[in-house]
């Protein structure tokens, strides 16, 4: 058998409670025959108690009690036998090797924050949350070593090969997907990749997840500079459209109610103090003109 190709065979084990009962009378035959020899002297009913002690000796291994979201996987003679994945009490052939137990619940998987390159060639800093479970002991038990060491360096290269397709954050046009801004679509691929990479182990990945990104420290206050800049940019603009619609909003009123009559080297000039008032960074101090403004 080989890797990816060996599929498990659920085990219809039976039932260790009447086997359980078998091996008592069988013990309970064992005890008879020598008491029995003891009793009449016969030396002939030694053979028979003492094969009674082997039989139900033999017949002991063969019990397994298999918990719930448990799976046992035994081998006969060196080739893969079957599985047990039912709760309960069971007795199986007592020849197999001592079953190998997999949990079936679901584990997580917090996988150390790692530096790689995004699209742009910024190094980054991101961590990822892995939930997964087995859905297939045979594999996790015959196609890898060791199928939790398997995964998270699985987990590594997945983290590589999705974070160098997409940039850190989104361009200027805002249409281009991104680490930080995209986490759905992000997640989705990144489950799609590393879920391809660990069926060898029958192994299904329920939900993978950023839980950790940054910026490497390197570069990481120039960065910060830069969306710094940014914001304030974006926030200048609304700025500027915010005072230039007031500034309309008053010419338009002091003309409609003929409040004063503005030439327009008067109006450049209330443009400029009302721009320079509303776009400025401190306070106006106000300055009480007692003459002509000529």
């Amino acid at each position: 058998m080989k890797g990816i190709e060996v599929e498990e065979k659920v085990l219809r084990a039976k039932s260790g409670w009447a086997m359980l009962a078998v091996v008592v009378l069988v013990f309970a035959a064992a005890i008879g025959s020598l008491v029995a020899m003891g009793v009449t002297d016969l030396t002939a009913l030694a053979a028979p108690g003492v094969l009674f002690v082997i039989l139900g000796a033999a017949l002991c291994g063969g019990f397994a009690i298999v918990k719930p979201n448990e799976a046992i996987v035994y081998v006969l003679f060196g080739k893969y036998y079957g599985t047990l994945n039912e709760p309960g009490f069971f007795w199986i052939n007592p020849f197999c090797s001592r079953g190998r137990k997999v949990s079936l619940k679901a584990m997580t998987l917090n996988n150390d924050k790692q530096k790689v390159n995004d699209a742009d060639g910024n190094p980054i800093e991101i961590g990822v949350v892995v939930i997964w479970r087995i859905v297939n002991s045979a594999r996790a038990v015959f196609s890898v070593d060791d199928y939790p060491a398997f995964i998270s360096t699985q987990c590594d290269s997945a983290i590589r090969q999705v974070a160098r397709q997409y940039p850190y954050d989104v361009s200027e046009d805002g249409e281009e997907k991104s680490l930080r801004g995209s986490s759905q679509e992000i997640a989705d691929v990144l489950k799609s990749e590393l879920q391809s990479r660990v069926n060898m182990a029958g192994v299904e990945v329920m939900d993978a997840r950023i839980a950790h990104l940054a910026y490497a420290p390197e570069i990481a206050a120039a960065m910060l500079q830069r969306q710094q800049a940014a914001a304030i940019i974006v926030a200048r603009q609304k700025i500027v459209e915010g005072a230039v619609g007031m500034v309309e909003m008053a010419l338009n009123k002091l003309g409609e109610k003929g409040v004063v009559e503005l030439d327009e080297e008067r109006k450049a000039q209330m443009v400029s103090n009302l721009l320079v008032v509303l776009c400025g960074n401190k306070d106006a101090q106000p300055i009480v003109n007692s003459g002509t403004i000529y």
